[in-house]
């Protein structure tokens, strides 16, 4: 029982991941060109096309995108949670209904925080093997981790070369991670 609740963890994880990048990337305005961002496209559009029919977007923000990316995070957290035997089925109160947002909102701060710091640690690597340099993805990392490092290096601006950006941005996405536990 506990493979099928790892393989079935692991599939609604990658859903909820692929859902959670689309909302990502059109956040920060990354080129959909890019063959990993239109890979992220091509495997949420079956449910996010339906979804903007029905919602149009609110100023920047596409509602349809918002919408999947929470449908996608309660169909996990109600799978794990009826596998592991703590959801009833029926007669659910408030209580439950709370605890239920809880985890599931918790698991998707966690997602983000993750995607960030896994983000973060591939740009800075890819700084130190081919800076400058062109690859599918590079770019996406940049459009994603850039506007985060931006602000981070007003406060505490490079040391000659060293960049201490990505140290702080990870130590304080370290350090969410451990205040969501």
């Amino acid at each position: 029982m506990d493979a099928i609740r790892y393989i079935v963890d692991t599939l609604l994880w990658l859903l909820t991941l692929a859902f959670v990048l689309r909302l990502l990337f059109q956040l920060v305005r990354a080129d959909f060109r890019d063959p990993i961002a239109d890979a992220i496209v091509r495997v949420t559009n079956w449910l996010v096309m339906p979804l903007r029919r029905l919602m149009p977007p609110i100023g920047k923000v596409d509602t349809a995108t918002v919408i999947a990316v929470l449908l996608a995070a309660a169909l996990r957290t109600f799978v794990i949670m009826a596998m592991a035997g703590t959801m009833a089925m029926a007669g659910a109160g408030v209580g439950d209904l709370i605890v239920f947002l809880r985890i599931m909102f918790l698991n998707l701060a966690d997602m983000v925080l993750r995607i960030y710091l896994f983000a973060m640690l591939l740009y800075w690597l890819t700084s130190f093997l081919s800076p400058g340099g062109f690859a599918p993805g590079l770019r996406l990392l940049a459009q994603l981790c850039e506007p985060i490092l931006k602000r981070v290096r007003r406060i505490i601006p490079p040391i000659g070369q060293i960049d201490f950006s990505f140290l702080w941005v990870s130590i304080a996405i370290g350090a969410l991670l451990v205040l969501l536990r």
